[in-house]
């Protein structure tokens, strides 16, 4: 046999160790372990959700250690594909650890174990990336000695991608510093051409192996059910979960729908549990667990389950709500079906997701004023300065500063310290044409979202299209190519039980408990707040789907009186508050 052949032969049975007895690779797979393990070469693949991108690491990492080549490191976005991810490889005898933010205590012994050689697969997660003495100490300890790098949701990096990161953004820099002869395999399912070309250029120019294949996924049946109002939208799911086989994911666009829908299920008997990116973590790890049991009919969810969550007999998934892109939308769906021969895909659009997109769009870059504010506060700064001290200062939302921040630091005008923030004093220039270009990507995005919902054709064609897969053709059982619709009508019985759910005056509003980091030299407080504010109340929370596109109605339009039936809401919200 050829030492080809020998090689193919002890990656098959890698594959065999880690997916069963019944495994075989696929050729593309094969083309890229080959490429890895051999050639030492940089790599793309681009393939669907359950082709089995994580397998061809898995298996090049095996081969490369056997062969004496150092640990893995694998950049992965989310806690929970980390969990599912060491699962994977202890199944092939490879040793896998992880380092983020919630296992800091057992860094020192994780490293020892790297030195020692123990350690097949280190997971890091991307916010590492950006934490100062993992950046200056660890990575380029950990980079120059790996045996393969691997970019795992590889969209990330791309400023085109529809799941742009910040943190990624440093991964150009480490590619671009590794040394010669370092492999590197970049993996996702969501990417239309343009982001598989700039990831493909970041990963190495012109001498990228790009591996893409079909995305089709004959499992899915794909339909759209359109509903005037929200309460009958939540209604029109109340009545048909029980139709939908197995368990599911009921996908919502913020937080506050998804504990609203999960409560109305609840209430109507339904199995369900609410999971956000706020839901604390062993919460979301028993979550998780019980709709893997199918002891959960579903879970409600944001967009924080998702990658990595590997379930599949998933027998269904319901957006209430559209995704601001196709290509986010394929992402999700692409969780179900994967082990079952059929599973059904629903779509329940709302007016309100436009108002939602705009609200996430208010989250981008900052215009160059405000970035330049941040920077003139940090150089005249006699010391770092932490995002609590920063917020007041440009008045922005913590979330949009940290990503700016974020931004800074890779550009090189700021840098992140033992302490929080500093300025570099580097010239620096606001790339207005870029986050211009990006901004009218997003918008196109959207319209493509809204034109899915709208066409007559094939739905998963359309997707396809959208994802440029040559091979896109009419899938022949979407509701469109067969012409089965569900209904779109609903009892007024149930409509008026989720109307009362849903304008149930009244939101508690949680005191803060820790002063924010960073007010200790100003205020000279920090830790627990001793003295407590009472828990507030409100009407309702502009991300509501019940009160809150009544609230956005009334603060978009100009100066005017307040609909008395708002002002009835708000006198219940009063009188049943309990009033010291």
């Amino acid at each position: 046999m050829s030492e080809s052949d020998l090689l193919r032969d002890d990656a098959e049975r890698c594959l065999r160790a880690l997916a069963g007895d019944h495994a075989r690779l696929r050729d593309d797979q094969w083309t890229a372990i080959s490429a890895l393990v051999v050639e030492r070469r940089r790599a793309l693949v681009v393939q669907r959700t359950g082709w089995g991108k994580s397998a061809v690491y898995f298996v090049a990492t095996r081969l490369l250690r056997d062969r004496g080549a150092g640990p893995t490191v694998i950049v992965s976005p989310l806690l929970a594909l980390m969990r599912n991810q060491i699962e994977a490889a202890g199944r092939a005898g490879i040793h896998a650890r992880t380092i983020n933010s919630s296992n800091t205590g057992d860094w020192e012994q994780i490293f020892a174990e790297v030195e020692d050689g123990a350690v097949d697969v280190l997971l890091v997660s991307p916010e590492r990336l950006n934490n100062p003495e993992f950046r200056d100490l660890v990575l380029p300890k950990l980079a120059a000695g790996a045996g393969l790098v691997v970019v795992d949701e590889a969209h990330c990096i791309s400023d085109w991608g529809h799941d742009f990161r910040p943190d990624y953004r440093r991964l150009r820099t480490l590619l671009a510093e590794l040394p010669p002869g370092i492999p590197v395999l970049a993996t996702t399912a969501t990417a239309n051409a343009r982001v598989t070309q700039d990831v493909a250029e970041q990963l190495a120019g012109d001498e990228a192996l790009v591996l893409r294949g079909p995305l089709e996924r004959d499992s899915l049946h794909l339909a759209v059910v359109t509903l005037p109002t929200a309460e009958q939208r939540i209604a029109w799911l109340g009545e048909h979960i029980g139709e939908l086989t197995g368990s599911g994911i009921i996908y919502t666009l913020t937080v506050a729908a998804a504990h609203e829908i999960a409560g109305y299920l609840r209430d109507r008997g339904h199995e369900v549990a609410a999971y956000s990116g706020q839901t604390e973590q062993a919460e979301r790890l028993q979550a998780e667990q019980d709709l893997l049991d199918n002891k959960l009919k579903a879970l409600v969810a944001t967009s924080a389950l998702g990658m990595g969550f590997d379930k599949p007999d998933l027998g269904f998934i319901v957006h209430v709500g559209a995704p601001q892109s196709p290509v986010a939308y394929y992402q999700q769906i692409g969780r179900a079906g994967r082990g079952v021969d059929r599973a059904e895909v629903i779509l329940l659009p709302g007016r309100e997701d436009r108002d939602i997109w705009a609200y996430f769009a208010s989250l981008a870059f900052p215009p160059e004023p405000v970035v330049r504010r941040t920077l003139d506060v940090l150089e005249t700064a006699d010391r770092p300065l932490s995002t609590g001290a920063l917020e007041p200062q440009v008045d922005l939302s913590r979330t949009r500063l940290e990503m700016m921040l974020k931004v800074l630091d890779v550009d090189g005008a700021a840098r992140r310290v033992k302490g929080g923030w500093t300025a570099t004093g580097r010239p620096w220039a606001y790339d207005r044409e870029r986050y211009e270009r990006v901004t009218a990507e997003r918008r196109r995005e959207q319209q493509a979202m809204l034109d899915y919902i709208s066409t007559p054709a094939c739905r998963e064609e359309y997707l396809r299209r959208q994802l440029d897969d040559p091979a896109a053709a009419p899938c022949g059982r979407c509701d469109n190519c067969t012409g089965r619709h569900w209904p779109a009508d609903v009892t007024q019985k149930s409509t008026t039980q989720a109307r009362d759910r849903l304008h149930r005056p009244g939101v508690d509003i949680a005191p803060r408990r820790m002063w924010p980091a960073g007010v200790k030299d100003d205020l000279g407080v920090s830790g627990r707040i001793e003295l407590q504010a009472e828990t507030g109340r409100a009407l309702g929370r502009l991300t509501d789907i019940g009160w809150g596109n009544r609230l956005r109605e009334l603060f978009a339009a100009d100066d005017t009186d307040v609909p008395a039936d708002l002002v009835d809401a708000v006198v219940k919200v009063l009188a049943a508050w309990d009033w010291p």
